[in-house]
């Protein structure tokens, strides 16, 4: 027989790991339905010719492709959902004005990136937004505004939006006599390491060399930055691209939360993505999570990709980022419904099931222990292993074992007749008294 084992990068979530990821998830798919924002699901896997025309170089690289058996099609796992939410509306909803809402979580394969390592994790959950047919600032500010929105959902600390815009880094870049010092300059840029960045921009014309120099340095409090840029000569299109980022961050003043808003960050030398996003684009950062929690943007030629010419801005929240930064930070799981398994014996395992009935009606988890033997590592802490609050032994004397201490309480029988009546609520009261003890 050969190993157990999982494919490299992929992994199993135990039962607190997933709670916490699946409160994540619907903590950011509320807030995204708060907004207007309609859920939809997408497959796992598509034709790969049809995915990839929405993805970017980086993106299509890291798709994980096969052979279907049945139509002998080559396929692809989705490594980002956006395209498909972007061929859904140019076809399922070509006939919808926009602007169009949209909103999913999900997971997304990848093969490891360059210098990440085979373990590096291929199977990420996402959620995300999607904001089609609306165009800048208003749209742009809406969606700043929902990623803050989502920044605030995750209970981390020292939350901050970093905003930026393709067109300066992209016209320096394409200032380049050639391929190779473009990915020279590239490299410097994205390390934002000064002398190699100045060093780089010696192949550059006197003018695109003064802004080169200068990207590394524009980073930092929005006001700030945008006077810096200014100041520097740019050709016409990037005067309207750094405009139309000054009128986005002050229609999203109304909307993001004033104390956020007056933090939010701006960098100019950004310079991922460039196929992908056409404007202003974004990234949500969280004190313990070693990379952006949250990344999007504007990417008007996407959706025309799969027939409909449209505008669209949009983002996607690493839930496994998010998930880690929290355990990082100390936050403990979610604590869910209190949950309760009930041991008896005989006539009175009848008597079980109708309780444990009963605090289902009042929000609870409740089952009956099915196990006709002593478990052997003993009642609580087998009720603890397997996910209980509380363990309740009915007898002649029904008592209430708290699973975390051990800590055993009598419980009042008029409680438990009156549940079995169709009552619980006494009940239930004391068993979340026992489960969560002020």
């Amino acid at each position: 027989m050969s190993d157990i084992r999982l494919p490299a990068g992929v992994r199993d979530f135990l039962p607190r790991a997933a709670a916490r990821r699946r409160a994540i998830a619907e903590r950011l798919l509320e807030t995204f339905e708060a907004w207007g924002y309609q859920r939809l699901i997408t497959p796992v896997f598509e034709c790969a010719d049809v995915l990839e025309r929405g993805l970017g170089a980086d993106a299509r690289a890291a798709a994980i492709r096969f052979v279907e058996p049945g139509s002998g099609e080559v396929v692809a796992l989705r490594p980002d959902i956006t395209p498909q939410v972007a061929r859904i509306v140019a076809t399922r909803l070509a006939d919808v004005d926009g602007p169009i809402r949209l909103c999913y979580e999900g997971a997304v394969n990848r093969l490891p990136q360059p210098g990440t390592g085979p373990l590096a994790q291929r199977e990420l959950l996402q959620a995300g937004i999607e904001l089609i047919d609306a165009g800048s600032p208003d749209g742009d500010a809406e969606a700043l505004a929902v990623a803050a929105a989502a920044l605030a959902t995750t209970g981390l600390e020292h939350v901050r939006l970093d905003v930026g815009h393709v067109a300066p880094a992209k016209w320096v870049l394409g200032q380049a006599p050639d391929a190779l010092a473009r990915e020279k300059l590239k490299t410097a840029l994205s390390r934002k390491d000064k002398a190699a960045v100045a060093k780089a921009a010696t192949a550059l014309p006197s003018t695109a060399r003064e802004a080169a120099e200068a990207l590394p340095r524009l980073w930092g409090p929005a006001r700030d930055v945008l006077d810096r840029a200014r100041h520097l000569k740019w050709p016409h299109e990037v005067e309207v691209a750094l405009g139309e980022l000054a009128d986005v961050l002050a229609a999203a003043g109304p909307l993001v939360e004033p104390t956020l808003h007056d933090e939010v960050t701006i960098d100019l030398g950004e310079v991922r993505g460039f196929e992908y996003y056409t404007g202003i684009r974004f990234a949500g950062w969280a004190d313990g999570a070693a990379d952006a929690i949250v990344r999007g943007g504007r990417y008007d030629e996407l959706v025309g990709r799969y027939g409909r010419a449209a505008k669209a801005t949009g983002f996607a929240v690493d839930i496994e980022a998010i998930a880690t930064a929290q355990r990082a930070s100390g936050m403990a799981p979610p604590a869910g419904a209190t949950s309760v398994l009930f041991h008896a014996e005989g006539k009175q395992r009848q008597v079980a099931h109708r309780l444990a009935r009963a605090l289902r009606g009042k929000g609870f988890r409740a089952a009956v222990d099915l196990a006709h033997r002593e478990h052997k590592q003993g009642l609580p802490a087998y009720g603890k292993g397997v996910g209980f609050d509380v363990i309740v032994e009915l007898g002649r004397a029904p008592k209430a074992i708290e699973t975390t201490t051990g800590k055993a309480s009598k419980l009042d029988a008029a409680a438990i007749e009156r549940a079995l009546a169709g009552d619980a609520a006494a009940l239930a009261q004391g068993l979340r008294r026992i489960a969560c003890p002020s």
